[in-house]
């Protein structure tokens, strides 16, 4: 197992810039190698295979070197799957520090649990290592502040793996939006359905053998195993996640804010609760969420429970406009007149629609969005979301969380702080595990 004091200790010395000896065959042997660019997937139980998927379907410029996870049995299965689907082995760490310190390693790609998105990010900069980071990109706005600070700081490129961002036909009809396909903009309707079980009430039990639980905690305050958290059902709980707001409401959310040109709102307000099931469950997974700008509204809906879909859509955003009304996601787009005509259309070709019950998520998206960063690395191109444009959406639904647990709209200012109202500030900050707290 992995101390805290062992943690801050290897810190210092990939804060340092020195690198260890990898263990792997030498990838500066490998034919190519100075042209293509060396991936560390950490974090490996779901998204991580999407990020398998698509730097397979970059391979003519991308590589896979480490994969790392807490979990032996997830580590392994998904090395074995890597070395199937890829046609080589990758480097197995239980301890991703050693992929930070590795010299064959360019870029970390993280799909942990939320509490470490952030902080592991900030370690990837200072090693000097880019980093794609899932969302959300941070628990919290500080650590969103703090994340944004280090870019800047050390100068490597830092993406947010809200893909959607990459889309192509979504940056058409943004720019038909913008034209005035609708006219004016002034209601963006965003939404996310699923059916999703109860998770029962969890029992402290031993440490499984094959799971660092230190190291997986990281950053967050310490709490006992229980038998229903990991894999997955950390999500719905205080201490390591962010709710379905951040899991999935940030992609949408984020999609509306761009196509309705907007930033920070000046108040923000959400209503909700977990009203089918009596579980360990924390956050809601009902909700109605509003971000009020002076001039525009931007709405956020979750149904958890029944998956009723809208427009026949799991999840997608409606953008209103006074001539009609655009309905995308992440499959196509249709354009209405305002007799509910259908006057304009994309569709996406693909065996099967997307479908919010897929907990990976591999698609042309993904691929062309860890495509732009390769890009982004080797000629310098733009990225399509860098972590300073993606915190904007991650922080107004971290903000809806926060005025749904005090009951009471939350008001905002422009850069993204909170008027006169120290209860919510208070919120803006964790409490950090004192081995692993994040630093600049």
């Amino acid at each position: 197992m992995t101390t805290r004091r062992e943690f801050l200790n290897t810190a210092a010395i990939v804060g340092a810039g020195a690198v260890v000896a990898s263990t792997a065959k030498s990838y500066a042997q490998i034919v190519g190698s100075n042209e293509r660019v060396n991936f560390a997937v950490v974090g490996l139980n779901s998204r991580a295979y999407a990020h398998l998927s698509s730097l397979k379907a970059n391979a003519k410029d991308a590589r896979i070197t480490y994969a790392c996870d807490v979990d032996t049995v997830i580590l392994d299965r998904f090395a074995g799957r890597a070395e199937k689907s890829l046609g080589y082995s990758v480097t197995k760490n239980q301890d991703f520090r050693k992929a930070l310190a590795s010299k064959d390693v360019d870029v970390v790609t993280i799909a942990t649990p939320d509490h470490w998105h952030a902080p592991m990010a900030i370690m990837g900069l200072e090693a000097g290592k880019h980093v794609y980071v899932e969302k959300p990109m941070s628990y919290d706005p500080h650590e969103g502040e703090m994340l944004i600070a280090a870019q800047k700081k050390y100068g490597k490129l830092a993406q947010m793996g809200s893909q959607q961002r990459s889309s192509p036909h979504t940056i058409e009809i943004a720019q038909k939006i913008k034209d005035g396909v609708v006219g004016p903009a002034y209601w963006a309707k965003t939404w996310y359905a699923n059916r999703r079980k109860p998770i029962g009430i969890g029992k402290v039990v031993p440490v499984p053998a094959t799971l660092d639980w230190d190291l997986w905690q990281g950053p967050a305050p310490r709490e006992p195993y229980r038998d229903n958290m990991h894999p997955y059902n950390w999500h719905w709980r205080f201490t390591w996640g962010t709710g379905e707001p951040l899991n999935n409401g940030t992609h949408e959310v984020d999609v509306a804010r761009w196509l309705l040109g907007v930033e920070y709102p000046t108040m923000v307000t959400a209503d909700g609760g977990r009203y089918a099931a009596k579980d360990d469950w924390q956050y809601a997974d009902t909700m109605n969420v509003s971000f009020t700008y002076p001039d525009k509204l931007l709405t956020w809906e979750c149904d958890c429970i029944t998956g009723k879909k809208t427009f026949g859509r799991d999840r997608g955003v409606a953008i209103h406009g006074p001539k009609g009304t655009v309905v995308v996601d992440r499959d196509g787009y249709e354009i209405y007149d305002l007799g509910d005509k259908v006057i304009d259309s994309f569709s996406v070709k693909k065996e099967k629609g997307t479908s919010s019950a897929d907990l990976v998520g591999a698609d042309s998206m993904t691929d062309l969005h860890f495509a732009n960063m390769i890009a982004a690395i080797r000629t310098g191109v733009k990225l399509n979301q860098p972590v300073s444009q993606g915190n904007v959406a991650v922080t107004m639904l971290q903000t809806s969380n926060y005025a749904w647990e005090l009951g009471r709209p939350v008001h905002m200012n422009p850069d993204g702080t909170y008027k006169n109202d120290p209860a919510a500030t208070a919120k803006r900050k964790r409490t950090y595990d004192k081995g692993f707290t994040p630093h600049l």
